[in-house]
């Protein structure tokens, strides 16, 4: 098993957006970053679309990715698409994916939870179809190419009448899954023979939307509602007129789908933010600086308070303890004078002593500097004082 390599595109959000969410999309087996681009367009009609990055990209030996010559698991490939994440930029971000896509939406919000900030699984499900179908699938397309493939899947993955209704778009798609690499579409249904996480999607837990299309014979509407069921605070959408391809038959309606998650998303991350910076700062603290908010620092707090807080202070790998101690070893190596006694109150909330936040400071100097622990060992005896006098 390897980690296969994916390549992507990049949509920047638009130029009045102040700060943005990243949105990543992954595709079905069979076709590339072009299935989501009636969907994209439409999202970027609505304000949530425009304030988003968009990451699309490609499965292994389609479109622009690399063919795949070893084996691979959905783990590795959500592990692929987190290195993809990381070398664009990083951080956290909403994900939605379209049958295989979706699937491997389903791994990344169980391997990697503090990466999503929500999910929408479109046409797809803890487990699709059989081991003995993909199986089956593999061998024909290794003996007969992905060609072999085009003459049945319209029925598939299309609606009666979509393709008369949209013949251009229909035929892309189709010719594009011939021109998929033989064996890395082999390695893909191999993949999906393996992949079963029915016995764990309870576990999920970011703001999560199921989309289906109503004559879906592949992943049926009644087997997303039932997968929606089974995750904590999900819900389903149910979209008429679309079949498995409800991305592309129906990309407005999908577009809402998608413009009301992000929205749902970037609420709780300022919640969570606005909770964590609570519990760390005091509300003392902050019920103060929200009432010095301005027009034209809030845009500054809300940024703030969702990717400082809501994102950074809020990852699972470090508790608050440690990262009260990287923050004031942080603060007193930059000179940051004006943040330490906030700071100095939030490692004493977070459970650090005061002979513990001296020890900092002293480490701190063997490579800040004296002068710049001296600075904050005296602010801190400020803070103490304060602390004893009952000022808090």
């Amino acid at each position: 098993m390897t980690v296969p390599t994916l390549r992507c595109s990049i949509d920047p959000a638009g130029a009045e957006s102040t700060s943005s969410t990243l949105l990543v999309l992954g595709p079905s087996l069979g076709t590339t970053t072009a299935l989501w681009g009636p969907a994209l367009a439409a999202l970027r009609a609505t304000p949530a679309g425009r304030a988003v990055r968009v990451l699309r990209f490609d499965l292994p030996g389609h479109g622009a990715s690399p063919v795949a010559s070893a084996p691979f698991d959905f783990a590795e490939l959500a592990d692929a698409v987190i290195r993809l994440v990381d070398e664009t930029g990083g951080g956290r971000f909403v994900y939605a994916g379209v049958s295989f896509g979706g699937a491997i939406g389903i791994e990344l919000a169980l391997r990697h939870p503090h990466r999503l900030l929500g999910l929408a699984i479109l046409n797809s499900d803890s487990k699709i179809g059989t081991a003995e179908g993909w199986a089956d699938r593999a061998r024909q397309v290794r003996r007969q190419g992905t060609p072999s493939l085009v003459g049945a899947t319209p029925g598939r993955w299309f609606a009666p009448g979509f393709v008369e209704r949209a013949p251009a778009e229909a035929s892309r798609t189709l010719v594009e899954l011939g021109e998929v690499d033989d064996e890395s579409y082999a390695l893909c249904c191999e993949a999906l023979a393996g992949f079963d996480r029915g016995a764990e999607v309870g576990g999920i837990r970011v703001p999560t939307v199921v989309v289906g299309g109503e004559s879906d014979p592949v992943t049926t509407a009644a087997d997303l509602q039932n997968l929606a069921a089974r995750i904590p605070g999900a819900h389903s959408v149910t979209i008429a007129a679309a079949s498995h391809l409800a991305v592309l038959e129906q990309p407005v309606l999908v577009a809402e789908v998608l413009a009301d998650l992000l929205r749902e998303s970037a609420d709780t991350a300022y919640e969570r933010g606005m909770r964590v910076r609570r519990e760390v700062l005091g509300d003392t603290h902050v019920d103060g600086a929200n009432a010095k908010i301005t027009p034209e620092t809030a845009d500054f707090q809300e940024f703030l308070t969702r990717y400082a807080w809501g994102d950074v202070w809020s990852r699972p790998g470090l508790g608050r303890r440690e990262r009260s101690i990287a923050t004031l070893a942080s603060l007193v190596t930059g000179g940051h004078d004006n943040e330490i006694a906030m700071h100095v109150r939030a490692a004493i909330a977070n459970g650090l002593t005061r002979a513990e936040i001296a020890e900092v400071l002293m480490h701190t100097a063997l490579y800040a500097g004296l002068p710049a622990a001296n600075g904050a060992f005296a602010i801190a005896r400020s803070v103490f004082a304060d602390l004893d006098s009952g000022d808090n």
